[in-house]
């Protein structure tokens, strides 16, 4: 299965209304980065075993480990989770920025190191979301 059709299969997975909150995310993402590479992790191992909940990534960096090994990664994660959704920022070396830039102006949202985790995209402000997106992709 391709990578769009992974994606398209686990948003409509979703009960509702994850699974329509998740689609406008999905193109919200595809908005700003309309170049950029999909990724989508099952949140399997390479044993078969979950791990982590199903992401959808979007874009293309450099993840560089203390024993010297390199990988590519996406730079925007995006997963339902138990009590809402998740937006990853990945790349942020500073882990109080995005809760010190955007937290108090998010709105009803957990703010993390690299994590925004929200109820409901009713609960969020999307342009300070897109902001925070922005600010992420600059970082590689």
């Amino acid at each position: 299965m391709n990578t769009e059709a992974a994606i398209k299969d686990y948003i409509h997975s979703q009960p509702e209304p994850k699974r329509s909150e998740l689609e406008t995310l999905h193109h919200f993402m595809l908005k700003i980065m309309p170049e950029g590479k999909l990724w989508f992790l099952d949140g399997k191992n390479s044993d078969g075993k979950i791990v982590s909940n199903p992401n959808i990534g979007y874009g293309l960096q450099m993840i560089h480990y203390a024993d010297g090994k390199s990988r590519e990664f996406y730079q925007i994660g995006l997963s339902a989770n138990t009590t809402g959704i998740s937006v990853y920022i990945m790349g942020i070396s500073d882990k109080n920025y995005l809760n010190a830039t955007y937290g108090k102006t998010l709105g009803k949202a957990k703010v993390t190191g690299y994590c925004i985790k929200f109820k409901t995209i009713k609960d969020i402000d999307l342009t300070v979301l897109e902001s925070a997106i922005r600010f992420g992709l600059e970082q590689v």
